[in-house]
């Protein structure tokens, strides 16, 4: 394309998202990527209060699909009570509007694996049925509608009430955490996050998992304890939340997002 004008390119914008975006001509290639403009939020936090820029963070949801919290799915068919992995629907169905209300990316990251197998290894596979006589991953659970977290099944779909569609940023993943073998990293820092706000289930598993390997790639990393759940033992969810706020990052609360939001507008 041409400017009649100057009879000179116009630049070819090069890039996922405008502030990690080059600016490209024939004869020049501008790489300063525009700055963000700083929009600070403070948040009551454990250990610490906490101010996050909210042109750099992303609320990153872990699991929210049917088969861990949904009757009829995978872990209801376990017979184990899913009632726990229900409880964040209703904190992150407030956080995603407003993330939504404030230009916050959502980013989604769902087990999907391959009905093959050929993504996942044996000690992966030993984990969701030791015994080796339970259904395994990617196969249908009788009398239900599951195929056990298999990419595109009914169980690796979102929970209705905040399945978000075709809408948001939308991550298959097939292990525990969302940064291995995986293309979570890539999206976020695409989308320049620094700093993740991250909710679903299980908390002291796929959550917990991804919650570490994002603060060793040097993501701030924020638990929202009442946005996520696990359906594992009480004392489960304190050896969580100890070591969040010992060695990880920070926990706070999806009131605290909300008024931080609401003080910071």
């Amino acid at each position: 394309m041409t400017d009649p004008k100057t009879k000179t390119a116009a630049p070819h914008a090069m890039g996922a998202a405008p502030s990690t975006t080059w600016q490209v001509t024939p004869d020049h290639v501008d790489m300063t990527r525009p700055a963000r403009t700083l929009r600070p939020v403070t948040l009551k936090a454990e250990p610490q209060t906490i101010t996050v820029d909210a042109s750099k963070t992303a609320l990153l949801i872990v699991d929210m699909q049917n088969d861990f919290c949904t009757e009829g799915g995978w872990m209801h068919s376990r017979g184990i009570d899913v009632t726990p992995n229900r409880a964040p629907i209703g904190p992150l169905k407030q956080l995603i509007a407003a993330c939504h209300d404030n230009d916050m990316p959502v980013v989604w990251v769902n087990w999907g694996v391959r009905k093959d197998l050929l993504n996942i290894h044996p000690s992966l596979r030993h984990a969701h049925n030791p015994t080796g006589l339970e259904t395994d991953l990617g196969q249908p659970v009788p009398g239900t509608k599951s195929e056990i977290i298999a990419k595109g099944s009914w169980g690796a779909e979102v929970v209705d009430e905040i399945n978000p569609g075709d809408g948001d940023y939308q991550i298959t993943k097939h292990r525990f955490s969302a940064f291995w073998d995986c293309e979570t990293d890539a999206v976020l820092r695409n989308l320049g996050v620094t700093t993740l706000l991250i909710g679903g289930v299980n908390m002291d598993q796929c959550v917990m998992t991804t919650l570490e390997d994002a603060s060793f790639l040097g993501y701030d990393t924020i638990l929202v304890e009442d946005a996520t759940a696990t359906t594992s033992p009480a004392y489960c969810v304190q050896s969580v939340l100890y070591n969040v706020k010992l060695l990880f990052g920070f926990v706070t609360r999806s009131q605290a997002i909300l008024d931080g939001l609401a003080a910071a507008r």
